[in-house]
């Protein structure tokens, strides 16, 4: 029991604080790179949409705002089987360099890889509809395609309202990868792009499969080809926070078995000999962080059955409880009377269990096929 202890505590300290913690002495030895502005870049935008007439008009506004000049701007609207405004409205701004397509309804990765096929130009920006850009947002994601070793760009999500309840821990969380994802940017080793905003070179991109996340497959065509994936803090999109426990978990399972496909997809890339720094960086961002919470009931059970071993062990035990009863307490606070900590330990608590049934979900074989962004906001 006490192996089995050591185990299941050394796997996730070590996916969500070790691996940050040593990433960030090997960044002591590297220079920050920095990217000339490179202008009039031809640029394709693709925005998959299902039933967003509330945002799309917003989303697209905020791309015609942008301070970033080219001759060659094409925006992709792929509605995927929308069944309320979104295709009129898209088509309501009249514009040449917007493109609506009305797709029968596919699912996302299916609507991608259509609208990829209208794509014009040699880079291609991926956003999500129900997000919004700042003015200089492209500016600041196109500029490190002045390099020639760069495939591929991420910009960063931020929640500036973060709410009243799970939401505070969601933006924490987001916090939290924007610091991880600038330390492997200095190594040369950000393992994939956020959904939200990333930009690839066209030569690069490879046909989605149906049941991946689409960001991390596209953004992981640019290392398998030996180009970096540059993580650009000020590149900034803005988003809501979700404060529901539901939607929270429904979102953490879905991500969770797309993700482990997508790592099954790309299993090549896990290849520290071929692939070095970045191997390393994938296996233990990506690989590591979603198996922990499976160690920790083999932690809690193993625990109590040496509680009487040492004071150390009978501590940590009940550190556990402690921190499943405040994670309960902030779920059942319905009102929002207790502390931000009870808020932050139920959004802890609700992502451990949404990726745990995500394992699950994958080893037994489950697919999404289709999906309905509108649950998990």
């Amino acid at each position: 029991m006490i192996y089995i202890f050591w185990l299941s505590i050394a796997i996730p300290v070590y996916g969500f604080i070790g691996y940050p913690i040593l990433l960030g002495i090997i960044s002591l030895f590297y220079r920050d790179t920095k990217y000339t502005p490179v202008s009039n870049l031809p640029l394709s935008i693709i925005i998959a949409a299902h039933n967003e007439e509330k945002n799309i008009k917003d989303k697209i506004q905020s791309i015609l705002n942008q301070t970033y000049v080219t001759d060659k701007l094409q925006i992709i609207i792929a509605s995927d089987g929308s069944t309320d405004a979104t295709v009129s409205l898209a088509l309501s701004f009249n514009d040449p360099r917007i493109k609506v397509l009305d797709l029968p309804r596919a699912g996302k990765t299916s609507t991608l890889n259509t609208a990829f096929e209208h794509a014009l130009y040699d880079i291609i920006v991926f956003t999500d509809a129900d997000n919004q850009w700042n003015n200089n947002t492209l500016q600041h994601l196109v500029a490190p395609f002045s390099a020639d070793d760069v495939g591929a760009s991420a910009g960063q999500m931020t929640i500036p309202d973060t709410g009243q309840s799970l939401s505070i821990g969601d933006s924490l969380y987001r916090y939290y990868e924007s610091w991880i994802r600038s330390i492997e940017n200095k190594t040369g080793c950000m393992v994939s792009a956020d959904g939200a905003l990333l930009a690839i070179r066209k030569n690069l991109f490879e046909k989605i499969p149906l049941d991946v996340n689409d960001d991390f497959f596209l953004s992981t065509c640019a290392p398998l080809h030996n180009k970096k994936i540059i993580y650009v803090e000020h590149a900034k999109v803005t988003d809501e926070g979700v404060d529901e426990a539901d939607k929270q978990y429904r979102r953490r399972i879905r991500v969770t078995v797309g993700g482990l496909k997508s790592l099954a997809a790309r299993r090549s890339l896990l290849n520290p000999l071929k692939y070095n720094l970045y191997a390393i960086a994938l296996i233990s961002h990506k690989l590591i962080r979603r198996l922990a919470p499976l160690f920790l009931l083999p932690l809690f059970i193993s625990n109590l059955f040496i509680i009487d071993q040492h004071v150390f062990y009978k501590t940590i035990f009940y550190l556990q409880l402690l921190s499943y009863l405040i994670a309960i307490a902030g779920l059942l606070d319905k009102n929002n009377r207790l502390p931000k900590i009870f808020k932050i330990a139920a959004y802890i608590l609700v992502t451990i269990m949404g990726m745990s049934v995500g394992c699950w979900q994958f080893i037994t074989g489950k697919e999404y096929k289709l999906w309905n962004p509108q649950e998990s906001r």
